[in-house]
């Protein structure tokens, strides 16, 4: 629910009375994730998508029906052999679809969402007679409100495992076994963060990349005369300095999402950059340049005291082999490349081989 949560925001602020069907359970082979969700009106409207258009039109109907009766629905689609177009799903997974109206505390969620602070949203999904689609809101500094209606300890361990999944920047099911419940905490956090290091074309390129994957981007050099707003117009910020002070300053704000491309290639820049960069907990961090120049930037990294177990976390020559020539081409091999790391892809052709078009490997950014 909380991915098309600025449009739901915009349709409570005008009084429109809406019911949401949100995916909460994937088996097999699915289009769309847990938290994917479609938003109906009650003019009809409709916004968001649970399954890429092969369940829609059946969801579509629940929502309307959730609107007229005010009660929620767990339903499950699978692949349907008589008529898999009309309402299976053609993949060959299953899905598990919560269809709710838009109540109080899921409308708090989305407020906040939509004003872009980190919140967590936890449903019942199942349970006991009379919870399913009860929530609680969490937020980061720990306050919350809402109840899953069981208890006071119920409330309690939903409430730390939803903080804890805010805290990671994931959205996931959690059974909470002693309850018998089954809960979908749904989290909204800040943007990723790219930080591109080297105001270069490649960098232009790059930076549209991030873009479009839904970083927040930051382009960082020394030279102020490329590092300009009119050179990266689609950067939310570019800063003139040294990159290492950069990467000091900006530190603290940094987590396990965020992905660093230094595309400088030279030493005085790289080095003092790239030693801090692989100490800290995040998740990518890449460098441009040959193969030669990989092997003398990592002499210098040890020479600087760079452990072998932190050089093992740096991936240069950045990005996959696409065989890229142009800086378009280019970032799109660094973006795939952190795509793959992000989700656990391998890489290589889907044609002709065995491996799982989507991979679960609890390995998230954003």
């Amino acid at each position: 629910m909380l991915d098309i949560a600025a449009e739901l925001h915009r349709w409570r602020e005008e009084g429109r009375a809406a019911a949401v069907a949100t995916v909460v359970a994937v088996r097999g082979s699915a289009p769309r994730q847990p938290g994917a969700a479609l938003a109906v009106d009650a003019a009809g409207t409709a916004i968001g998508s649970v399954s890429g258009g092969c369940v829609e039109g059946a969801v579509y109907d629940l929502c309307r029906e959730a609107l007229r009766t005010g009660e929620p629905v767990l339903e499950r689609f699978g692949y349907s052999d008589e008529d898999a177009f009309a309402i299976g799903l053609t993949c060959g997974g299953e899905l598990d679809v919560l269809v709710t109206p838009l109540r109080p505390v899921a409308a708090a969620a989305l407020g906040a969402a939509a004003r872009g602070e980190p919140v967590a949203l936890a449903r019942v999904v199942a349970g006991p007679p009379g919870t399913l689609g009860r929530a609680l809101l969490v937020r980061p500094d720990g306050t919350g409100e809402g109840t899953l209606g069981g208890s006071a300890a119920l409330d309690a361990e939903a409430h730390a495992a939803a903080r804890a999944l805010l805290d990671a920047g994931r959205t996931d099911v959690v059974d909470l076994c002693a309850h018998g419940v089954r809960i979908l905490v749904e989290c909204s956090v800040p943007p990723p963060r790219m930080l591109v290091f080297g105001a270069i074309d490649f960098a232009a390129a790059l930076v549209r990349a991030g873009k479009f994957l839904g970083y927040h981007v930051t382009v960082c050099d020394a030279r102020p005369v490329f590092a300009t707003a009119a050179r990266f117009p689609e950067a939310d910020e570019v800063v003139v300095d040294w990159p290492h002070r950069c990467l000091d300053r900006l530190a603290a704000g940094l987590d396990g999402r965020t992905v660093v491309c230094v595309l400088t290639h030279d030493a005085k820049f790289d080095v003092p950059l790239l030693e801090r960069a692989l100490r800290l907990p995040i998740a990518y961090v890449g460098a441009m340049g040959s193969r030669r120049t990989h092997e003398a930037r990592l002499a210098r990294l040890r020479e600087v005291g760079v452990g072998e177990r932190e050089l093992t976390r740096l991936r240069s020559p950045i990005g996959l082999d696409l065989g890229a020539r142009t800086p378009e081409e280019t970032a799109l091999s660094i973006a795939a490349e952190i795509v793959a790391l992000r989700r656990g892809g391998s890489g290589a052709p889907l044609t002709g081989g065995a491996t799982p078009i989507h991979h679960d490997t609890g390995v998230l950014l954003g």
